[in-house]
């Protein structure tokens, strides 16, 4: 899994009719900077709103996933935000100018293939998984289903189905590295049953729906009369069919095409936690109620984890900047280079950590008997931590000074001690302007905050 953002390297469009709307529209994809996410832009219509693709904008679920925000919706958006994911993909805007992205031929791979004719670019930043903590599950006991998620350092899914036909039976369909998606994943068409085709017709759907954009499936005999009344109630050739099994006999990708395109289904509509997972996701009979549902718990307990606001720290990853990169963009040595790692860093944000032992020179002197780490200490060590964020913004950081300009709102929490680990983070409260830099900063030791403060620098060129 990647390590930082990434983003396209040009605009792509693709164009073709959308599956339930019969809309035909032109969709651009278009680089975004970090953090930007997934964002839908309605450019048809008066102000060209902006829709995030975020859970909580999901307004209807009839066969597929619509989004409303700003007074503008985009429907279905799953496969289009599956190819993103599938690509690892963070950064992107969606320009449309319909209401519905193109349904292509009811895969991603259509999407796919254009987002890999302009290349993809990696970003400056890193990406901040959201990390399966426990089990998370979610049952349907009514429709049988069943979702739920393991802690996992990666990113897997396996989807069982099970429709009691004779054609389908019971399909297993599992994506455990993303090296599989392009080819096994990304292809598998959607599909629907023969008999309901015409329900789905007079609920307003499927007006842009083909035998070339869905599988139909074909789970008894059907008589002539029937195949007739279907090609004239969809506007369609006749259509017709040798034996139970699929429509026009189309032929299927894999023996196992419809649980690949649910376990898309999937991926696209877990994108709308707003982040990138690392974990197992076990799901039965999945649909888009169910992820959506799903996928809501997950947001409730991203949000919650965002509202503690306590970074982690696993020594086992490896750091971002370790003490021979962090000594060659900070003057410091010893005795007061003060921090041993970097372990986040992108552009407005940067996490360090401080090991502190019992042979700090400082405890020799202050509390004999009763080791404290000094205040002071803690103010310089996350001003350390910040002076690699100011630096990071400048091209050749060597050639750059950072200075304390001033301290604000600092307020010392709870002690802290030898054999503590402190983590240090600091975010830029406002754009650098004019060499001064402003921001907050945390020190928290396992997971309790310790110490906070505002602070501002100034960062001037060497020789000047």
């Amino acid at each position: 899994m990647n390590d930082k953002q990434h983003t396209i390297k040009a605009p792509v469009t693709v164009s073709g009719i959308g599956l339930h709307t019969g809309v035909v529209s032109n969709m651009t994809f278009k680089p975004a900077p970090t953090h930007h996410g997934y964002k839908f832009q309605r450019i048809d219509l008066p102000g060209q709103p902006v829709v995030n693709a975020d859970v909580d904008n999901v307004v209807d679920l009839s066969r597929g996933t619509t989004l409303e925000q700003n007074g503008a919706r985009v429907h279905t958006v799953e496969h289009t935000l599956a190819a993103l994911v599938g690509l690892q993909i963070d950064n992107v805007l969606i320009e449309l100018d319909g209401p519905e992205p193109p349904i292509m031929d009811g895969s991603a791979i259509d999407f796919v293939q254009a987002l890999l004719s302009v290349g993809l670019e990696e970003q400056k930043a890193m990406r901040n998984y959201f990390e399966i903590p426990n089990g998370i599950s979610f049952k349907d006991e009514k429709r049988g289903v069943e979702i739920a998620a393991l802690p996992l350092d990666n990113y897997r899914l396996t989807v069982m189905v099970d429709y009691n036909s004779p054609v389908l039976g019971s399909q297993h369909a599992s994506l455990t590295h993303f090296d599989q998606f392009i080819e096994e994943i990304a292809p598998c068409r959607t599909f629907v049953f023969l008999h309901e085709l015409e329900a789905l017709y007079k609920q307003n759907l499927i007006k842009g729906g083909d035998v070339d954009n869905a599988i139909v499936i074909v789970d008894r005999v059907v008589q002539d009369e029937e195949l007739n009344y279907l090609s004239d109630l969809l506007k369609k050739p006749k259509i017709e069919v040798q034996a139970e099994g699929i429509l026009n006999n189309t032929e299927l990708r894999y023996k196992n095409e419809p649980a690949r395109h649910k376990l898309l289904d999937l991926i696209g509509d877990l994108a709308l936690i707003g982040m990138p997972i690392k974990g197992q996701i076990l799901a039965a009979r999945p649909g888009h109620a169910a992820n959506i549902a799903f996928a809501k718990k997950v947001k409730k307990l991203i949000t919650e984890a965002a509202i503690k606001n306590v970074p982690t720290y696993d020594p086992k990853k490896k750091a971002v900047l370790d003490i021979n990169q962090i000594s060659a963009m900070l003057p410091h040595r010893y005795p007061f280079l003060l921090i041993d790692k970097i372990i986040h860093l992108d552009e407005t944000s940067v996490t360090g950590i401080k090991n502190i032992t019992m042979n700090e020179p400082f405890f020799q002197g202050h509390f004999p008997g009763n080791p404290v780490l000094p205040g002071v200490i803690q103010i310089e060590a996350m001003a350390q931590t910040g002076g690699i964020l100011v630096l990071s913004t400048v091209d050749n950081p060597d050639d750059y000074w950072t200075y304390f300009l001033g301290i604000d709102r600092c307020r010392f929490r709870r002690k802290v001690i030898p054999g503590d680990t402190i983590i240090f983070k600091c975010e830029l409260l406002a754009p650098v302007k004019r060499g001064i830099a402003k921001m907050s900063g945390q020190a928290f030791v396992a997971g309790q905050l310790v110490m906070e403060a505002e602070m501002s620098a100034s960062i001037v060129k060497k020789n000047v």
